[in-house]
């Protein structure tokens, strides 16, 4: 029997969540759009459109999606969004997969969910808005990682915050392994991917429910489709899939780049299937970092909870329903 749950893919910027995304849009039966860039900020905000069962509130909430900066990369009619959302159920998952599902419904297809890489450290919240979502994680080498942000055009400039981006991704991978079910959570490695992505792409569609199709190995068809022109940095999504990028860290990374990296991530990368390089020296700073990095990781529910208590008296009100109802009734596992 199909599933209509709702798919996530997530992973470190760079990690290579585009390249799934689109092997996973080749599928006849499963739709992502490009990162819209809405649902974060949405959730943040959900305290000032208060309860959602006044349709009043739906469409404040959805004319502000639809004039935020990204939306237009979807091809959605605005008009017809807003609409669609006023007459959707009266939660705020129901708003946000309304519009995923209408960017399914394009291409005649049933399946539906997004891409972003900072969901990663925001899956409580994900799952929050979609109790039966499934998760897509890949996973891929820090190093590689920190080389491709540190020549993009919107990475940041300091070198730390590019270690502490992997790092925190890292993390967040293996909290969710611990924490999440196996018909739940789903990790890939962008190298096994990129390597031989037919049996890989076979395992998740397992994991979805669904059957392979030979389409997917091909993501760079999609590529037009799924990947506006202005993002230059996603151009490798318009060739055929390849292992070049993999370990290119070695020549993309200076040696105190490199040492730099493996004594902050520590034994994250071994932990995740990668070797060291170096037997690098882990300076006062570096270990100080690994503890903060350590702290927050096991402090992030104890934030989530704390900023819907901030919502709450900021607002005054009590935030919307969260949980979608856009799925068949299904028993997605505790968690």
């Amino acid at each position: 029997m199909s599933s209509d749950r709702p798919i996530f893919v997530v992973g470190c910027p760079r990690s290579g969540t585009t390249m799934l995304q689109l092997m996973l849009h080749a599928h006849p039966r499963i739709a992502l759009p490009p990162e819209s860039r809405f649902l974060l900020p949405a959730y943040e905000r959900r305290h000032e459109y208060g309860d959602l069962s006044a349709p009043s509130q739906r469409r404040a909430l959805a004319e502000w999606i639809v004039a935020s900066p990204h939306f237009d990369d979807l091809g959605l009619a605005g008009p017809e969004v807003v609409e669609a959302v006023v007459a959707a159920p009266p939660t705020l998952g129901s708003a946000f997969g309304t519009i995923f599902k209408m960017y399914a419904q394009r291409f005649g297809k049933p399946r539906w969910g997004d891409k972003r890489p900072s969901y990663l450290r925001n899956l409580p919240i994900i799952l929050r808005l979609f109790p039966d979502a499934q998760i897509i994680n890949i996973l891929r080498d820090g190093r590689d990682c920190v080389a491709s942000l540190k020549e993009t055009p919107w990475g940041p400039a300091d070198f730390g915050k590019l270690v502490d981006t992997w790092a925190r991704s890292a993390d967040a991978s293996m909290r969710a392994a611990r924490d999440y079910p196996a018909d739940v959570y789903h990790q890939v490695r962008y190298e096994d991917l990129c390597a031989d992505p037919a049996p890989h792409l076979q395992g998740i569609c397992a994991f979805l429910g669904e059957e392979y199709d030979p389409a997917m190995a091909r993501p760079s068809a999609m590529a037009k489709v799924a990947v506006p022109e202005y993002k230059t940095w996603h151009s490798l999504t318009h060739s055929d899939v390849t292992t070049a990028r993999v370990a290119s860290w070695q020549r993309r990374l200076t040696a105190d780049e490199i040492e730099r990296c493996e004594s902050v991530f520590g034994d994250r990368l071994t932990r995740l299937g990668y070797q060291l390089s170096t037997t690098a020296h882990r300076t006062p700073r570096a270990r100080a970092t690994r503890t903060w990095l350590a702290m927050r990781d096991r402090l992030g529910p104890a934030r989530l909870r704390a900023g819907d208590v901030r919502g709450s008296l900021r607002s005054r009100t009590r935030g919307p329903a969260l949980p979608a109802r856009l799925s068949a009734p299904s028993q997605p596992s505790a968690r």
